[in-house]
Parts: structure tokens; C-alpha cells; sequence
């Protein structure tokens, strides 16, 4: 009984979400053609193939903002609730900050964080 109000609310958000999508497929006019299918590049008309491969820098830099952007979201709550927490918390974030700091250390040896 404890779970049944959150599973009920799963269910409503899942059938919300499902009704939207079959809704929005019904009445959406479908009018295909040439140049509703052609790629859209900020106003400039396509060249050439769509399919174009990308350096693996781009992901890498994109990956590596992720992993901070994360450290950010853990270490802003933790920093709040700092003086509760005690040592041990001190010495948990400690080590979570060292194996990112390799990690930076380890991407920026490794020249992924060079934009080319």
C-alpha cells in the first residue's frame, strides 16, 4: 500500500504522456514534400551528403563537460549541507574530487581538451 500512490502516479504520468503523443499524431497535418525533408542548416540551402562524419574531439569535449557539469550538481548540495555532514562526508567528496581531477589531468594529457 505504501508504493500504490507513487505507482498510480507513474501510470497517470505515462498515460498524460502517451494520450499527447497519440493526440498530437491525430490532428498534426501530414503534408510531406522535398523541401519539408530536406535538412535545415540556419537558413543556408544543404550541400552535399547529410551523413558526414564528426572528429571524436566534439564528443570527447561534450563528455567531458558532462562529467563537470555533474561534479557541479554533487558538490553544490554537499557544500550546503557541510557542517552536518562530519568527516567521513569530507573524506568521501575529497576522494570524488581526486578521481576527477585525474580524469581532467588524464584528458588534458591526452589533448582531448584541445579545440581543433
Amino acid at each position: 500500500m505504501d508504493y500504490f500512490f507513487v505507482l498510480m502516479l507513474a501510470g497517470m504520468s505515462a498515460a498524460m504522456v502517451a494520450g499527447g503523443l497519440a493526440f498530437s499524431f491525430l490532428i498534426a497535418p501530414h503534408r510531406p514534400g522535398a523541401i519539408k525533408n530536406s535538412p535545415y542548416e540556419c537558413g543556408e540551402p544543404p550541400i552535399g551528403q547529410a551523413w558526414v562524419q564528426f572528429n571524436v574531439g566534439y564528443y570527447l569535449f561534450g563528455l567531458l563537460f558532462l562529467v563537470f557539469d555533474v561534479e557541479a550538481a554533487f558538490l553544490y548540495p554537499w557544500a550546503v549541507a557541510f557542517h552536518g555532514l562530519g568527516f567521513m562526508a569530507f573524506l568521501e567528496m575529497g576522494i570524488f574530487l581526486l578521481v576527477l581531477i585525474l580524469g581532467l589531468a588524464y584528458a588534458w594529457k591526452k589533448g582531448a581538451l584541445e579545440w581543433v
